[in-house]
């Protein structure tokens, strides 16, 4: 059974960003699967998201996790009367990447309706667990925004 609100499409989540310009288009992050029960997406380990000594920084794993645990804990509301938005996120980082892309999955430990929690591994091109990091969200009700003056 699926946690999702409406049925969706990876392509109907990816199209909700075309033309976005945030830190997920500058680093190349790609969501490229939907289940019933996680949202999974890649980043890649270079020049933009390696550290000095050449290994993924772990401020890029956090973008990557944090980017996959917020798209699907917004995807589990109904958005025209609430938003879920990050209140605290952790990572364990467990073992170093040097190149290739690195493939997150993002799944739900807990969904209520003030907050969720969700759960996101991430693994190198080898599938060796590289980063597990625990993400907290709160649900707060939608306010209709007002246009600017």
């Amino acid at each position: 059974m699926s946690i999702w609100f409406q049925p969706t499409t990876i392509e109907q989540v990816n199209a909700m960003f075309a033309g976005v310009r945030d830190i997920s288009q500058h680093l190349d992050l790609r969501l490229t699967e939907i289940g019933d029960d996680y949202l999974r997406g890649t980043l890649p380990v270079d020049e933009r998201t390696r550290q000095p000594f050449g290994l993924l920084h772990g401020g890029a794993s956090v973008v990557l996790a944090e980017t996959l645990g917020s798209v699907a804990s917004n995807l589990v509301v109904d958005t025209s009367k609430f938003h879920a938005v990050g209140q605290e996120i952790s990572a364990n980082h467990l073992r170093s990447v040097r190149s290739g892309r690195v493939t997150g999955t993002a799944r739900p430990v807990y969904l209520g309706g003030r907050s969720q929690v969700w759960d996101i591994q991430i693994h190198d091109e080898t599938g060796k667990l590289t980063c597990v990091s625990r993400l907290t969200m709160a649900v707060i009700r939608a306010v209709a925004s007002k246009a600017a003056p």
